[in-house]
């Protein structure tokens, strides 16, 4: 859907240029409107859409390294969490020697040099799947993994926070010293058990919502980089 074209419903001239208002269709419910109408009025949105990326997404992690700057030194990434793709797509574009192998359960269409796994991360073969189609030890793991929320924000955090330390425990096992981990996190940031993990492993644990982030939304980024690498390979 572009961001710039006009709805039935006409437009008015706004601040960010063309404001999109959108008709309720007989067969669309007014969430469904609401949610069409901030799409086409989303500036990342027409940006995404105008600089080839498959998803707003893509510019939470450009932020996000533009603050904590991760992404040109790495030389091997996972991707958890990958479909639509937007953020090794950002891999790609900035660091285009990187190798990336990322993984989802819903399919994701292809992106030239990455690796790509359609299969369930909390599947017990998934991080030995994973090691094998990077070829090597990862420098990067980041994960944009969110559970499907259920609308209550107690249960959509503690899901999402597990989804996190399940990544963190892999990125424990498998990076190399020095290395980084992002991942999505909800309101309140990372849990103790996480934090705590976090902060045994790595150098520095920060959090942050990058501006793409929408201001309504609950979700943080932890950023935790200078990996100290594992006791059991000293």
């Amino acid at each position: 859907m572009s961001g710039g074209q006009k709805s039935g419903g006409g437009g008015r001239r706004g601040k960010g240029g063309l404001h999109v208002r959108v008709k309720t269709a007989k067969k669309r419910s007014n969430s469904s409107t609401r949610w069409l109408q901030r799409q086409l009025n989303d500036p990342y949105v027409r940006r995404a859409q105008a600089e080839g990326y498959r998803s707003r997404a893509a510019y939470k992690l450009i932020e996000l390294d533009e603050k904590f700057a991760f992404v040109k030194k790495a030389r091997a990434v996972v991707d958890l969490g990958i479909t639509p793709g937007g953020w090794s797509q950002v891999v790609r574009k900035t660091n285009p020697r990187a190798k990336i192998a990322g993984i989802d359960l819903l399919a994701c269409e292809p992106i030239e040099g990455v690796a790509i796994l359609q299969m369930d991360f909390m599947d017990d073969a998934a991080p030995d799947a994973l090691m094998e189609a990077l070829g090597t030890a990862p420098d990067l793991v980041l994960s944009d993994m969110a559970a499907n929320t259920v609308g209550h924000p107690q249960t959509d955090h503690l899901r999402t926070i597990g989804l996190a330390e399940t990544a963190a425990d892999f990125a424990v096992r498998t990076l190399l010293p020095g290395g980084t981990f992002v991942a999505k996190v909800f309101a309140g940031g990372a849990d103790h058990s996480l934090l705590t993990l976090l902060k045994q492993n790595f150098a520095t644990v920060k959090h942050a919502k990058p501006p793409a982030s929408r201001k309504g939304s609950p979700e943080l980024f932890v950023v935790a980089q200078g990996f100290k690498g594992r006791k059991d390979a000293e």
